[in-house]
């Protein structure tokens, strides 16, 4: 439970070797945000006599081919670049774009299968399409703006980037190779960097279908040490069979498809806890499942053509306003949204020819031409359902009522709590808040709040973190086990409604202030209890928190290694044994006991940005989070002291 800790967990990854001459930390930190490393800047004020002018004459202007810009700006392009452990980074947007061609494929009519491998740091993409026309083979995949999805009729719902998808893998990979087959013939190109190494046509050696093969190994110039978390790939294969009825792939040899989609989905994640059978509707181009679950909060699995925007858009926003209305309509009432949407679940797939993106990431989709469209199909798709299904359509409606009577009770608590904190303070005692949030543009995009264990950890968070950006609210120590409680009980718990209005979710999720909520305990047995304490309390009661990627584990070393020249940290004891070897037996090794301990010059490196070590804390299916709160946090069994005896009490600290 809690976030993957890299000392209880082990994933399936590939791992990546870094280019032979390690580039210096400023190009890798600045490599990592995307931009190349800028000289410091000489200050200029022509009024002043005796300083620099600066130049800017012709011989400044300079011009980058297409793939040459891509490289040294990859953010515009795929947006972060990361080291594989969150969803996001890079290598999967690289991976998804060549996918996204295959699965255009399919969509138009043309093949059923498509071949996947990752291994190593290589990844190959084969699909069974009509293949690229042999003579534009290196265009397509080269030069930025060539393709065929600006042509409605041949790609009128397309997944990948207009003209722009593989030419990002191409310029963002060391090796990239594209061989098509078509009509017999076939032509390869091999690239490097985005430089074209080798080109040639002819027939193949054997007889091959038409379609396209993809290789490409992310170049770790770009993205330094990565790893392709298996559990990422693997999902993003679910989705693509869960939204392509009919359409196999293939990971590795592991088969992915759906017979009932987005049904298929909603089921695998609910798995049996939904409190009526599973309702949908297939329109042409609006698809959505749903139903309710005894949980806290709403969950939200939604597509546009093909693409998972985990932050939704105006797509989700239209759909939750046209619920809302078909269910009111129905039942001729005027019941809450909060009461109607309390407990859903939904998967959701909406078709839009041009979808405006709010970036290249495509997490967040922005057009509003759709709105009333995606409403009305909304309202009468759930209207025609409720009158074909009488038993579901009064299970929603006892489930509406209870919501309604549990608020009513609440709005009196959360009435009481607010007052109580009134008298304490206006402020919140336990936050030291930065100066932007999640509301405040590209700088609130970054803004993160660290949830630590007493006074002495956050003091020396206070002294090293960016106050712009990042805010640290205090644990007295360890909080309330809230497992099996009440949703009111969390409300009359001073400490946990605090950390509530440091959020900002006291009376809804929505109002969240921060783009990540990083959880910062000590590494050991308390600081671990601690951490699972405050993910029961999101989890139980703010599920969709952590299911919408909010929540993080900060990972900090747990040993340093050092000798007069040179300090390593390391966060494991295999990290630990290497650097020992590395620095010599003269080398001085210090665990450290606690975030309080470690001085907070030391400190800083630990939590900026392109040097922090963040593990995201994912729940790979719904119907998981009942089962690993019962066992962690419920009542003491065997069954789980058997785990602890053999899995924690064998790794109990060990002072070094």
């Amino acid at each position: 439970m809690g976030g993957k800790s890299k000392e209880s967990v082990t994933k399936k990854k590939v791992r990546a070797e870094s280019a032979p001459e390690e580039p210096s930390a400023q190009k890798k930190a600045a490599s990592r945000r995307g931009r190349a490393p800028e000289e410091k800047a000489v200050p200029v004020n022509p009024a002043a006599p005796g300083r620099r002018k600066a130049v800017y004459d012709e011989s400044q202007i300079k011009h980058l081919d297409a793939l040459e810009h891509i490289r040294l700006r990859s953010g515009m392009y795929i947006g972060r670049l990361g080291d594989g452990s969150n969803q996001n980074d890079g290598i999967y947007v690289l991976l998804k774009e060549v996918v996204d061609n295959a699965v255009d494929e399919f969509i138009m009519g043309y093949g059923t299968r498509i071949d996947v491998e990752v291994k190593d740091s290589c990844v190959k993409v084969r699909d069974y399409g009509r293949g690229i026309p042999l003579g534009k083979v290196v265009e397509c995949v080269s030069e930025i703006n060539t393709g065929a999805k600006y042509n409605d009729d041949v790609f009128q719902f397309s997944v990948g980037m207009n003209g722009v998808g593989t030419k990002a893998v191409n310029a963002l990979s060391s090796v990239f190779k594209v061989i098509s087959f078509r009509g017999g013939k076939c032509t390869e190109a091999v690239f490097e960097k985005g430089k074209l190494k080798e080109q040639r046509s002819g027939s193949p050696r054997q007889k091959q279908p038409d379609g396209t093969y993809f290789e490409f190994v992310p170049d770790t110039e770009i993205f330094g040490k990565y790893s392709f978390d298996m559990e990422f790939v693997e999902k993003r294969m679910w989705n693509y069979a869960y939204l392509n009825s009919g359409l196999t792939l293939t990971l590795n040899g592991q088969e992915f498809s759906s017979s009932n989609g987005l049904f298929d989905l909603l089921s695998k994640e609910v798995d049996g806890t939904g409190l009526y059978p599973i309702g949908s509707y297939q329109g042409e181009h609006l698809k959505f499942a749903f139903t309710h679950t005894n949980s806290y909060g709403e969950n939200y699995f939604s597509f546009v053509n093909g693409q998972y925007t985990a932050d939704g858009g105006t797509h989700l926003s239209a759909f939750r306003e046209g619920f809302v209305k078909g269910i009111n309509d129905f039942y001729g009432t005027s019941y809450k949204s909060e009461d109607i949407r309390e407990g859903i679940a939904v998967a959701l797939l909406v078709k839009v020819k041009d979808p405006v993106f709010e970036s290249q990431t495509k997490n967040k989709l922005g057009n509003t031409d759709i709105r009333q469209w995606i409403m009305g199909e909304t309202q009468s798709g759930l209207d025609d359902w409720l009158h074909h299904n009488p038993d579901a359509a009064r299970k929603i409606q006892e489930k509406i009522q209870a919501n309604e009577k549990l608020r009513t009770e609440l709005s009196a608590v959360k009435k009481e709590a607010k007052e109580a904190a009134k008298k304490i303070s206006i402020r919140i005692p336990k936050l030291k808040d930065c100066k932007y949030h999640v509301q405040d543009g590209a700088k609130g995009a970054e803004s993160m709040i660290f949830i630590t264990e007493g006074d002495s950890a956050s003091g020396t968070m206070t002294h090293s973190r960016d106050a712009a950006t990042q805010a640290i609210f205090s644990l007295r120590g360890k909080p309330e086990n809230m497992y099996g409680r009440k949703q009111s009980d969390i409300y009359r718990n001073d400490e946990l409604y605090q950390l509530m209005m440091a959020l900002g979710i006291e009376t809804s999720v929505e109002n969240l202030k921060y783009s990540k909520i990083v959880i910062a305990t000590d590494a050991d047995n308390d600081g671990y209890h601690i951490r699972n304490l405050v993910m029961t309390f999101f989890l139980g009661f703010f599920e969709e928190l952590v299911t919408s990627g909010r929540v993080f584990i900060l990972e900090t070393p747990l040993f340093r290694v050092r000798n007069k020249k040179e300090n390593i940290y390391c966060y494991s004891e295999d990290e630990r044994d290497k650097a020992q070897a590395r620095l010599g037996k003269s080398a001085e090794t210090s665990r450290f006991k606690g975030l309080g301990e470690i001085n907070p010059d030391e400190f800083r490196q630990f939590i900026e940005p392109e040097t922090m070590h963040l593990t995201p804390v994912e729940i790979s299916q719904l119907k998981l989070v009942p089962k690993l709160l019962g066992f962690y946090m419920g009542k003491n069994t065997p069954e789980r002291r058997q785990f602890i005896e053999k899995h924690l009490l064998s790794n109990a600290d060990i002072d070094a």
